[in-house]
């Protein structure tokens, strides 16, 4: 089945998703009324010229049950596999419930063990997809996840949930190439976009982020896992109130590359860690063993990021002893503390240039 979603919702059938295709496959319509109609929360309307000219859509809201005990799929919420030429739009609210998730998550009572949580929405193996002006509230996990997708267009979508509901990322990436996300306001509890393994050419514009971790690369490599992503460009990002800026997260014991990445004119408010590489990410209860191999950063450009740190370190490459980071520059960086005292730099391992005016500002280290 296409398009599935693991449990029904507790509201009326009220949101509008609209399949729309240049190249229709008529065969597809019954196989896909009969998904949305065993699906009482989701409507799936067809125009007669839908084939033509797409079809512009208004929703209001879909929210799932509170019961955790209703959920059969404890990965999925709501999931559309392997769909071409897709188009979700709408205007309307997409809401996970997720108290009861977080509430028994073991990040928020660490006597508790830890258990999936469904992510909200997932997009795998679609090709040509295009989600527009919808917004995701509360989700039990991540709000809305894109993988092993091609030629993906995120645009106008407003993300919340609260600063501290665990791994609530807002638009989560991995495997997915070509995809554009723009024009979004993204406030959670956990990245507001993560761009994980197998991921290429993706950009990220006018977003506005925080809550939240900030804007991550990774984390990669987990488990002594090959990763790879390449042809990242972060272009006019708001970051406020975030624990993370920028960053790149890395496992020690991984494998593959991050490279051609850019984060251009940003501006920050309050962010601890506005710029960061973190090759020794460690996010497990247990200290992480110390490993050779790892993950190489290379050619990672900084480009007019400019303002207030909440940390003392506004700037930190922790690279690999074995590796470093390759080709990393800072051009017309200017990060200031809030305190009173002056924003400092560290640099380990990092092969480092500097362009036009740069604060804080460390020496290359390798």
């Amino acid at each position: 089945m296409p398009i599935t979603s693991t449990h029904s919702c507790s509201s009326p059938p009220q949101l509008l998703l609209v399949l729309h295709s240049h190249k229709p496959k008529y065969t597809q319509i019954p196989h896909l009324l009969d998904s949305y109609h065993h699906n009482p929360c989701i409507l799936l309307r067809f125009a007669h010229n839908v084939w033509e000219n797409g079809l512009k859509t208004f929703s209001k809201a879909c929210q799932t049950s509170t019961k955790r005990s209703d959920y059969t799929d404890l990965r999925h919420w709501i999931l559309f596999t392997n769909l071409t030429n897709f188009r979700v739009e709408g205007g309307g609210t997409i809401n996970g419930n997720g108290r009861k998730w977080w509430q028994n998550s073991c990040k928020v009572n660490e006597s508790l063990p830890c258990t999936l949580a469904p992510n909200a929405v997932t997009f795998f193996g679609c090709n040509t997809l295009e989600v527009d002006n919808v917004r995701f509230r509360n989700a039990q996990k991540m709000h809305l996840s894109f993988q092993s997708c091609v030629n993906v267009k995120a645009s106008n979508l407003i993300v919340t949930a609260p600063g501290d509901s665990p791994n609530t990322d807002g638009i989560h990436v991995t495997a997915t190439q070509n995809i554009r996300i723009s024009n979004c306001l993204i406030r959670t509890g956990d990245d507001c976009i993560s761009i994980v393994s197998g991921s290429k050419n993706v950009r990220a514009d006018d977003i506005t982020c925080g809550p939240g971790h900030g804007i991550s690369i990774g984390s990669l490599g987990a488990g002594n896992s090959q990763a790879e992503v390449s042809d990242v460009v972060v272009s006019k990002a708001k970051i406020i109130g975030t624990t993370n800026g920028l960053r790149i997260k890395t496992w020690q014991g991984g494998s593959g590359y991050a490279t051609n990445i850019r984060f251009k004119n940003i501006m920050m408010a309050n962010v601890s860690n506005p710029i960061i590489i973190d090759q020794y990410y460690c996010d497990q209860d247990s200290p992480c063993q110390e490993q050779a191999s790892a993950v190489k950063i290379s050619n990672v450009v900084y480009e007019n990021v400019k303002g207030t740190s909440a940390s003392k370190v506004a700037v930190k490459f922790d690279c690999s002893k074995s590796f470093g980071c390759q080709d990393i520059l800072l051009k017309d960086v200017n990060l200031r503390s809030l305190a009173n005292e002056i924003a400092q730099a560290s640099c380990e391992h990092v092969d480092l240039s500097h362009r036009g005016t740069v604060s804080p500002k460390c020496s290359s280290l390798i």
